[in-house]
């Protein structure tokens, strides 16, 4: 489990959240060459923000957004991913997301659980989003 906390930085009004934490990833991504040769492991944080009445009274997987979709559509992402920054890699996560699901609010955190960098002991993470309001007059909601 990663130690850098994050959550979604805001409540929107109207939508409840699909949340998915922890999912390890082993990806190509680093500055290094070895990093990209060799791969690494990553841990994800999401958010999908969505309307949970319909399924919730339903119980109707039609109702609501199937988030083994971009899990499995992630698992398949890492096999052929090869790049230089997290950046970069969190923002074909969100690409991914977006084709999965359209243009939903979607929140990520993305971990990489052993940056080498020489003396540094820790995780390096972005958090990003894509369809999220800037704006809210909401106080954010523990998870």
């Amino acid at each position: 489990m990663n130690s850098i906390s994050g959550q979604p930085p805001l409540v929107i009004a109207g939508f409840d959240r699909i949340l998915m934490r922890g999912l390890r990833l082993w990806a190509h991504v680093g500055v290094l060459e070895i990093e990209r040769a060799h791969g690494q492991w990553f841990e994800l944080d999401f958010c999908l923000a969505i309307t949970l009445k319909p399924a919730g009274s339903s119980d109707g997987l039609a109702d609501t957004l199937d988030y083994s979709l971009l899990i499995k559509a992630l698992q398949r992402q890492t096999r052929t991913i090869r790049c230089f920054t997290i950046e970069h890699y969190s923002e074909e996560i969100l690409d991914l997301a977006e084709q999965t699901y359209g243009m939903v609010p979607i929140w990520l955190q993305l971990v990489k659980c052993a940056a080498p960098v020489p003396g540094f002991c820790g995780q390096v993470a972005v958090q990003r989003s894509r369809h999220w309001p800037s704006q809210s007059l909401s106080e954010p909601k523990p998870l």
